[in-house]
């Protein structure tokens, strides 16, 4: 009885910044304002299946894609270097990974502006190198470096937790039945790794695919992105209805995209086992 009464607070937090907010979501969703005050409606939803909206929809998820296969490519060998290592200060590189997450996001997304500019530090150096400059500011190529510097950490502490929890006799057992350094990799670490694999493609692919701060600085507002949409609707528009409906679609969708991939993770993890 004790334990119940000290969850009580946590369950009170919950009902509050979670439950409340999730139907006052669903209620604006269903319903429009009319005259007489407020009607239940799915005029809100069948809106966002328009194709101006859908082509905005598709372009997050195509821009939060790229960045979380980037993460991926960029995360993988460091998490699994940094795991592997034997180096005696490795927990000193993972705060070096860690203290830019430290900073304000807004603050190191402004830095990346500062960086990108025409007259910015890249372009700088590369004139001081007697090379072409270069001018992605304000393009989708500085939207997806913007989301890569910002949520890579999110894909290398996920991985290197799980890599740095495998048993070495594990591996030691596959090598000692004759399997080279990439067959171990390919049947026993990356199956092994997928749970690191998974929450990392999560903690990097959600924030990236709603994120509006990133695409209306490094963008310059040139791409409307889903996260910029529901922004809009909110505090400019103050059609809250449009943006709750856009919002809830939005989780729905995520949460589909979640039970896929932890589908398709179980079904590799067995497979790696043979």
């Amino acid at each position: 009885m004790s334990y119940k009464w000290a969850a009580s607070p946590y369950l009170v937090w919950m009902v509050i910044f979670i439950v409340v907010p999730i139907i006052l979501v669903c209620y604006y969703s269903l319903t429009v304002r009319t005259d007489a005050g407020f009607r239940f409606s799915t005029d809100n939803f069948r809106r966002f299946f328009e194709p101006i909206y859908l082509k905005v929809l598709y372009r997050s998820i195509e821009l939060a894609f790229v960045a979380t296969v980037v993460c991926f490519i960029l995360g993988y060998p460091l998490a699994y270097i940094l795991a592997r290592s034997d180096f005696k200060h490795t927990n000193v590189l993972i705060m070096l990974l860690v203290v830019p997450m430290w900073m304000n996001f807004l603050l190191r997304t402004y830095a990346w502006m500062t960086i990108l500019e025409q007259n910015g530090v890249l372009n700088i150096v590369l004139s001081w190198l007697r090379l072409p400059t270069i001018s992605i500011l304000y393009t989708e190529a500085a939207v997806i470096l913007g989301m890569v510097y910002n949520f890579l950490p999110f894909m290398v502490l996920p991985i290197y937790s799980v890599l740095s929890k495998i048993d070495p006799s594990v591996v030691e057992a596959a090598e000692d039945l004759g399997a080279n350094g990439i067959i171990v990799f390919r049947k026993v670490i990356f199956p092994l790794s997928l749970p690191g694999v998974i929450s990392g493609i999560t903690m990097v692919f959600m924030p990236a695919v709603t994120t509006f701060v990133i695409s209306r600085l490094l963008g310059g507002g040139q791409f409307t992105l889903i996260g910029n949409l529901i922004e809009q609707q909110f505090l400019y528009v103050s059609d809250w209805g449009f943006g709750s409906a856009i919002s809830l679609a939005m989780m729905v969708l995520i949460l589909l995209s979640m039970a896929v991939m932890s589908k398709f993770a179980g079904e590799d993890r067995g497979l790696g086992l043979w």
